[in-house]
């Protein structure tokens, strides 16, 4: 399968699953990530230049209408929706969604209806469900699945919320989300995007 876009959530303990997961990822992973953090509202640049020292690949916080490039990892700003239309981002100011703005739902909605079988998701650690009706609603359409071991998050609330919500393709540990992302995506390593 040729995957065009990975979407991840994570909320509580997602700092250092993110800083595995880029600091794991190849120079050369070409299909884009779209991540929801939950954080506050008034957070500043901090969470993207940490998360860029543990990283190969470039990060930046999205921007309305920003196109969606291949090798990137792009960060739904704080106190905003983060959306996804064909081939480029959108950002919202509607009201919270699971207590969250911004909200993985959110995310993971917008894109499951834009790439549909071509999505990747991802649940990590964190202490609220959302994100369990976006996978849900990534595999309904089609896309593929993958999940955080819960005993290998912080807080297992988010993980076992998404499993409870939708039959995951993949439960694994937090170690091995890149090889398995890696493997997933090699067809779209020779199709080049």
């Amino acid at each position: 399968m040729t995957f065009d876009l990975i979407v991840v959530g994570a909320s509580l303990g997602g700092l250092h699953a993110l800083e595995a997961i880029f600091a794991a990822l190849p120079s050369d992973f070409i299909v884009p990530l779209a991540v929801v953090q939950h954080r506050h509202r008034d957070s500043d640049d901090t969470l993207r230049s940490v998360l860029q020292r543990a990283a190969r690949l470039p990060i930046y916080e999205a921007e309305d209408k920003q196109p969606i490039e291949p090798g990137a990892i792009y960060l739904a700003p704080a106190d905003y929706h983060l959306l996804v239309e064909r081939g480029s981002f959108a950002l919202s100011t509607e009201g919270p969604v699971n207590h969250a703005r911004p909200s993985i739902d959110v995310l993971f909605e917008s894109a499951a209806a834009a790439y549909e079988a071509r999505l990747l998701g991802v649940v990590l650690t964190g202490a609220s469900a959302d994100g369990a009706q976006g996978l849900a609603l990534i595999k309904a359409r089609g896309g593929c699945t993958v999940v955080q071991d819960p005993a290998s998050a912080e807080c297992r609330v988010m993980p076992e919320a998404a499993i409870a919500a939708t039959t995951v393709d993949h439960v694994v540990p937090l170690i091995e989300i890149v090889p398995l992302l890696t493997k997933l995506c090699q067809s779209s390593w020779k199709v080049g995007l």
